[in-house]
This record gives structure tokens, sequence and C-alpha cells, in this order.
């Protein structure tokens, strides 16, 4: 991977450049030797980051700041500053939400292990010895992972993937140091057994960072240990992820527990899990994955991953040669156990999603939609199908009950007349009318058509809305308006185009028996920057809709 290999250089140079401007360099701060983050913040994580690419770069004779003195003293203070903020007991803050923080100790430890590594392998080798510069790096550096280590059998944690990221650092640190309480402490988390259902996706369904971050403790402990079962999961998670690439290269998170969820983020750090994998078990695709994230690097202009490390730890990474970037078949996949299903048809992905009020999430290239149906029924403000099916291979069946309800009055005189002391849970119920909502969704040529049905309840104002990003104009027979995003239209017949010049989707029919799109009932917030377009009926109503990539339609 020589190319990959070069780019990483470039990139970590230009990281290197960036930390000598951002390091705080007023000996009477308490924050001297660390870094500003873009928000203006210095703290551990932070600096262990920068000092560690800092390191690579400095220790790589490829690089334009090999041995290069002012790198060096840089390292030293940033490595010092970091020394300085850990605690006592070894663990670390993350000023903006935890403290004495076991799992943020284990993402700083992680960081710095192959670095460690790398120096530790070469300070007793005869061939290409420490200097004695580098060797300063390096007791810096063993002390902070040591302590570190040692901090984290205090524990705590606040979420699934902090047992794993505790539990592989504490697993490969007992390796290193020879301690017999970390490996115990370890097997205590590890006891729990990992989150990682059939389909490969871990518990925060986070596509954008956790996920990532599990595999790579999976990954780290399969090494630790020479158990292979851990790296399994990591295994079907890597391959499931091969589903969740979107037509611009993006990662699709709107499924995200997490903070993650409809960020705009790149795969790149998926490269490693990807290499290592694809190396240790010869899998093609996951081997054309790293070409295929490097393409993306490239075309979105993006910085490659901070792994420049891991090549100098790895040989045989630079060595290997593998051509060709991985081309997606289509595909049809349902992730029963996650509520998913993801599905692609030439230029075109699509998402059905179960609980969900977007059900639905179509991309084909420059342009994104979501569609969700609308409304209010008692406290619901918007479909989410509690139940998802199979019906065919590129067909779905959602569907949902809402119970309608009204207190009674209570048989007896309450002991209080405080609505808000009431204990109203107990209170009799009537019940109903329902209101039945069911979605079909399913594959058509060159795009989808979704069926959407209700029933139960008379007279209501529903509506479809159909959210597009990344689009500026919509025409049909009737109207041609130019976009900026945060528009809402209603068009009551028809087919429209929605587009931006490059890509274009083709909606219809339309349908607008009602302007009641935004009332005084409660309603879902719009999906922030997008144009809104809002199919409008009565209820009962049974509507199909139709969805079509003009590109694929008409050449």
């Amino acid at each position: 991977m020589e190319k990959h290999y070069q780019k990483m250089i470039q990139d970590t140079q230009d990281r290197v450049v960036k930390s000598l401007q951002i390091q705080i360099l007023d000996k009477e701060s308490p924050r001297y030797g660390g870094f500003a983050d873009p928000t203006g913040i210095v703290q551990a994580k932070f600096a262990i980051y920068r000092t560690a690419s800092m390191t690579a770069a400095y220790c790589n004779e490829d690089t334009c700041f090999y041995h290069d003195q002012r790198v060096l003293d840089s390292i030293l203070k940033g490595l010092d500053y970091v020394i300085r903020v850990q605690h006592e007991n070894g663990l670390f803050d993350y000023i903006t939400c935890n403290f004495y923080s076991a799992p943020d100790t284990a993402f700083c430890v992680k960081k710095l292990l192959p670095v460690y590594e790398y120096l530790k392998g070469r300070s007793g080798g005869r061939e290409n010895p420490l200097t004695a510069e580098e060797n300063s790096i390096l007791e810096k550096v063993e002390h902070i992972v040591r302590q570190g280590a040692y901090g984290l059998l205090q524990g705590g944690f606040h979420t699934p993937n902090h047992r794993w990221a505790i539990a592989s650092v504490l697993m490969t640190c007992s390796r290193l140091f020879e301690s017999q309480e970390m490996e115990a402490a370890a097997y205590g988390y590890l006891k729990e057994g990992i989150d990682c259902n059939e389909d490969g996706e871990f518990s925060e369904k986070s596509a954008g960072n956790y996920n990532r971050i599990n595999n790579d403790a999976m990954i780290m402990l399969t090494e630790a240990t020479g158990d292979p079962s851990y790296e399994q999961y990591a295994l079907r998670n890597l391959r499931m992820m091969l589903t969740y690439w979107e037509p611009d290269g993006s990662v699709f998170t709107a499924n995200s527990t997490r903070f993650d969820k409809d960020l705009l983020i790149y795969p790149k750090d998926y490269y490693m899990e990807y290499l290592k994998m694809g190396m240790k078990y010869d899998i093609p695709e996951f081997l054309q994955m790293c070409n295929t994230i490097f393409r993306i690097v490239d075309s979105r202009h993006i910085t490659s991953p901070d792994f420049l490390i891991w090549f100098m730890l790895n040989p045989e990474y630079r060595k290997l040669e593998y051509e060709g970037d991985y081309r997606r078949p289509d595909f049809d996949s349902f992730y029963q156990e996650s509520g998913i299903a993801r599905g692609q048809r030439g230029r075109l992905t699509y998402t059905v999603m179960k609980g969900k009020s977007n059900f639905l999430y179509i991309h084909n290239g420059t342009m994104k939609l979501e569609m969700k149906v609308a409304g209010s029924f008692c406290e619901h403000r918007a479909f989410k199908g509690q139940r998802m099916e199979r019906i065919s291979c590129g067909e779905y069946h959602l569907s949902q009950t809402m119970r309608g309800w009204y207190y009674l009055p209570f048989e007896n005189k309450p002991h209080t007349s405080d609505w808000w002391k009431m204990d109203n849970a107990s209170r009799d119920m009537k019940w109903g009318p329902d209101m039945q909502i069911d979605v079909w969704v399913k594959e058509a040529e060159n795009g989808i058509d979704v069926r959407v049905k209700t029933s139960g309840v008379e007279g209501a104002p529903w509506r479809i809305e159909i959210a597009f990003m990344g689009v500026n104009f919509l025409t049909n027979d009737y109207v041609d308006l130019p976009l900026d995003g945060g528009e809402t239209v209603v068009v009551k017949q028809g087919y429209t185009e929605v587009g931006n010049g490059k890509d274009a989707l083709i909606v219809g029919p339309c349908f607008g028996e009602h302007h009641f799109t935004e009332g005084k009932e409660d309603s879902e917030a719009k999906t922030p920057g997008a144009a809104t377009l809002y199919l409008a009926a009565y209820t009962p109503f049974d509507r199909t809709i139709e969805i079509r990539d003009k590109v694929s339609c008409y050449g």
C-alpha cells in the first residue's frame, strides 16, 4: 500500500505544522505544552493525539520532520503537559464532561500504544536503535501508558463501547507489563458478553463512530489473547459496513443512537481494520475497501487516516500491493434484529427503518431524500413502524397501530386536587378509536414505490413529508420554484422533479387535499436545511408514491 503510505506521510507532515501552530507556549500558563483544539479547549486527549502524530513524523526518515529539533521540543513539551494533568491514580479528565474517567483514559492510552510498541521494539534492537532523543520520548510515553493502565483498574463506564475500550487496553497492557491483575480486570468486563448481533451490529448502531471503536477493541483483544473469537465480531461488522456506504462515499448514520446520528462522516477510520483483517483472512473486498477509502479521501479532499505509526510498526503493510477498488454489486440486505434494510440498485441506495419517523432514505449521488408520514393522533405526531417484515426481495412492510385513549374520572374521590400529585396512571381508561397505518416500500425500475394506507379514523388531516437535501429547484406542470433550503411546498397534482442541476428525483403522483402541514398541535421538527414537499390527504387514504431517479430513467 505504498500510495497510501505516501499520502499518510504528506498528511502527517501537515498535522505537525498545525500542531506547532496551536501549541500553548506561555510558560506561565497551566496549559503550557498543551494544544488548543478548534474550540479553544486544551486537554490531555487532544495533546496525546497531537504528540502521537508528531512522534511518527519525527521518527520516520521519509518525512521532512525526521529528527527535527523543533518537533522534538514540541513533543516533549506536549508529553510533559500530559503527565502534569494525569491524576496520581493514572486517570485523565475529559474536561468537557467526564472526570477521573476510565473510558477516556482507555482512549488516550490506546492512541499511544502503537507509539510505545514501536519505540520499545527499537529500544533493544541492534538495527536502527533508538537515539537518545527518541529514548526520551519513549520514557515519557511509557510513564503515561503504564500509569494509565493501572488507573483503568479502578473502572467505571457510561456506554456499551466503553467496556470494550477499557478491556482491550487492559488486556494489551497486561501483556506489555506482565500484570495478572490487569488481565483479570479485563475479563471482568468480557464476562458480560459482546453486544454484537448476528447482523454484525453493536448496541449503539453507530456506523459513523462507535462500530469502528468496537472493532478496534475486538481486534486488540484477539492480538493480546490469541483468541480469534473476538475479532470475529469485527469481521461480522466490517462485512455489514460494506452495505453502509452511500453513493457520495459517506457513511449512513441516520439509525445511530449516538452523537454521529445524521452527521456527514466518511469511512476513513475503518481503513486499518479493513487492512488488518483483509490481510489476515485474505478477504479481497476488505483490501479493495482500503483502496476505495483512499479514493474517497482524494475525491472529497479530506485528510487521510492518522495511521502512519501503524505502517512503521508493521512494514508488511507498506509492501502489500492490492489493485482495484471495491465495486459493490446491487444488493438487498435485511438486518431484521437491527430493524433496518439497506439496498442498492444501480446508482441509487435506499434504507428502510423500523421505529423511526424518517422511515425511508434514498440517496442518488449528490442529493438525499427522507420520507415520513406525519400528523396528530393523541400523543402520536408521526408514523413509526412497530413491526417490519420482508415481503420479498426488495419489498418491505411497516405497520403501526396507534391506540386512542381517554382518562376516566376516579371512582373514589382522590386524596388531592393537585393534578400533578394524583395517581393518574391508576385511572380507568376509555379506549379507542385506533388508527392503523401501513406502509409498503418496494423496489421498482429506476426507483422506489411507497404505498401508504391509513384506516380507523375518518377526516384527520395527515400528510406525507418528503425532505430533499442537496437540491436547488423544484418543478412540475404547475410550479417552477428555486430552492435554497428550508422551503415547504404543497403540490396538488402531477409529477414533480426535484434536483440540483446534476442529479434529480421525480416524485408523484402528488396530491394536496388540505394545507394543514403545520398546525397548532405539536409537530415533529423538519429536517434542518431541507426543502420539504408535502403530499396532504384526509384519512382514511390509500396512496402510492413513485420515486424515480431521473438519470436512470432518461439516460
